[in-house]
Formats: structure tokens, C-alpha cells, sequence
């Protein structure tokens, strides 16, 4: 990962020029080939191939048609840029990889609403088990009202597929900061996610998150940033690192999923974060099933060791709020307790 994937791209052509480039001489030359046979005039400079494209249909139909061509090893060899005209200097005129610009090009909608930043966020509350009053919020991304619907998670599946994961992560964390510091007062807690592969160097990449919540006027003490683990820990020494940058700021982070996947409680011990969150899948009828019981003590004993407050996730009825309670768990989120509204409707119930 490098910079230029977290900094936007600008908005594609519509009509222009599309170029192609690839390191092998007898790609290159069957790319001519290809190219040729589907009518288009071709400029060779070098590795480089261009041809005049005129509308987005006939460059979506060109994607499609390579992708069907050439194999996989050979699609990762291709790099591709597009201009509006000759010496143009629109910031897409950068070489990626073909499969990124396939993506982006295959869902337009998509791409704008990361480019163009056109989500805001739902914020749903978290309880204190003991007192049932507000601690926190989760802050959640979600389509603005009168803009392109989608589903958060597919819009970030294909932000990753595009090469814009960063971009969307640091857009979605400075958002959630920004939205928070309008809806909410000092001292409730505001927890946001954000991915680990996003972030390749946790000082520079966290820079702008930090100056957001500077520039904002929120506490750090108020913020918790947790890990969303849709993804492996590769490296947990990496995970480390970021998880200090954000407490040498005086942030909290917190571990996600915690019973599910690969977010062991040998994983727990070695990240100690602040904030122990554990997954649904664990706490749905959790009074009624041994087994989970028996992974929510484990979590909770582990938690009191390394001094982090547990947090259950996805409580929908009273029977297990009262397990989770009654076990040691202190904080509590889900349906039983708040759905995610609009952050902006918490400053009318603020007011």
C-alpha cells in the first residue's frame, strides 16, 4: 500500500483516452492484436498502448472483454490510466493496476459515493449494564437519503477489490468524528471502526484522523477505535503498533468479534486493547447455551486481568442483557437497547 491510496482519485472520463502497459514484449504484442479486432485505432509508444474511448459503456465493455481474453497471471501484469484528452492532466491519469480500474469502472455508482464522499453515519447507543444509562455510541456508515443506496459492506468489499480501502476507512473515521462532535457532548464515548490493512505506517496514516478530532474539538478520552475483524491478523506486531499510536494520543481502541473467527483469547491477552466487544454470534441466547456461556466467562475473566471493560454485542432480549450482567459484562449494545438512528437525530434529543 502507498499513499496515493489513501489520497482520492478524481472522477474518470466519461470520454477520453485509455491507456495500457505491461513489462511483457508478447503480451504487449497480443494486446495490439486484441485491441486491433475490436475496431479500435491504436497508439504504440513503447510498452504502451492507447485508444480513443467514447463513452463509459464502450469502456466498460472493452474491461469486460480483456477480462475474458487473458488469463489471471496476465491481467496482473497490466497497468492502466485514463485522460480526458491528450496531455491532460486529470489525477486518474496515474498507472493502476487493471484489475483496481476494473472495478471502479464496473461500479460507477460505487466509486462516486467513495470519490465524492456521499455516505454519512447511524449511530447506534451502548448501554451501561448496571445503571441501563447511555455510555457511548457506535458510529456506522451508512447512504446519505437522497444519494446512490448501498450496503456498507459491499460498498467496502469493493473499495477493497478498487484499491480504495484506505481512502474509504480515512474518509468513514474522519466523518464519524466530525458527525460526533455535533450530536454529541463531552464525555460520551464514540466508537468508531476502522481497519488494520488500511493503515500501512499508523503515524502518517493516522495524522489526518488526529488533526479531525483536533480540529473538531473532541476529547481523545472519548473516542474508542475498534478493529473490524473482517480480516485475518497477518501481522500482529503491525496491529500492535497501531493500536499505540492511538493510545499515545490518549484514544481507546477496542478488539472486535471477540468468540468468533480468529479473534482468540490468546489474541486478547497479546493486544490487551481498552475495550473487549463480544460478537453476536455469541451473545444471541447466550442463556440458553452452554457452550457460549462458558466462552463469555472465559472472555470476561481474561478482560479483568488485562484491565478491559466487555462490551456484548447484538443483545436483542432482556434474558440475555441479564446473563451478560449478571457474568461480569459491563456494557451492553443491540436492538433491545437502540436501533441505529440518523447521529443527527441525537442532537434533537440532546436539545
Amino acid at each position: 500500500m502507498s499513499c496515493s491510496q489513501c489520497r482520492p482519485s478524481g472522477e474518470f472520463p466519461r470520454e477520453g483516452i485509455f491507456h495500457i502497459r505491461t513489462d511483457h514484449p508478447v503480451l504487449l504484442q497480443s494486446l495490439q492484436q486484441f485491441l486491433e479486432s475490436h475496431e479500435f485505432t491504436v497508439n504504440a509508444n513503447l510498452e504502451i498502448l492507447s485508444v480513443n474511448y467514447e463513452s463509459l459503456y464502450i469502456l466498460q465493455t472493452l474491461f469486460e472483454d480483456l477480462k475474458r481474453a487473458f488469463n489471471k497471471q496476465a491481467l496482473l501484469s497490466f497497468f492502466c490510466s485514463l485522460e480526458q484528452g491528450a496531455g491532460d492532466l486529470n489525477p486518474f491519469k496515474t498507472w493502476i493496476p487493471f484489475g483496481h480500474l476494473y472495478e471502479r469502472i464496473a461500479h460507477p455508482e460505487l466509486h462516486q459515493v467513495i470519490q465524492q464522499q456521499l455516505f454519512t453515519t447511524y449511530s447506534q447507543p451502548i448501554i451501561h449494564l448496571a445503571s441501563n444509562e447511555i455510555y457511548g455510541y457506535e458510529f456506522l456508515l451508512r447512504p446519505l437519503p437522497d444519494s446512490h443506496d448501498f450496503k456498507p459492506y459491499e460498498l467496502f468489499q469493493m473499495a477493497e477489490r478498487a484499491g480504495l480501502q484506505a481512502l474509504l476507512d480515512g474518509k468513514a473515521r474522519i466523518a464519524s468524528i466530525q458527525n460526533s462532535a455535533d450530536a454529541l457532548p463531552a464525555g460520551v464515548k464514540r466508537f468508531i471502526n476502522f481497519l488494520p490493512s488500511s493503515i500501512y505506517d499508523p503515524k502518517h496514516c493516522l495524522a489526518t484522523t488526529f488533526k479531525a478530532a483536533a480540529e473538531a474539538g473532541v476529547d481523545p478520552l472519548d473516542l474508542v477505535f475498534e478493529v473490524v475483524e473482517t480480516e485475518e491478523i497477518a501481522d500482529i506486531d503491525h496491529l500492535k503498533d497501531i493500536l499505540t499510536a492511538y493510545q499515545e494520543q490518549g484514544m481507546k481502541v477496542a478488539l472486535d468479534d471477540l468468540g468468533a473467527g480468529h479473534s482468540t483469547l490468546s489474541v486478547l491477552k497479546e493486544l490487551r486493547p481498552d475495550y473487549v466487544k463480544i460478537d453476536r454470534k455469541i451473545v444471541s441466547f447466550c442463556d440458553e447455551d452452554e457452550e457460549k456461556q462458558i466462552m463469555i466467562k472465559q472472555i470476561v475473566q481474561i478482560s479483568k486481568e488485562i484491565g478491559a471493560i466487555v462490551l456484548a454485542e447484538g443483545i436483542e432480549r432482556k434474558e440475555e442483557a441479564d446473563f451478560a450482567l449478571h457474568y461480569g459484562v459491563q456494557l451492553a449494545q443491540g436492538y433491545y437497547f437502540g436501533k441505529p438512528v440518523p447521529t443527527e437525530k441525537l442532537m434533537i434529543s440532546a436539545e
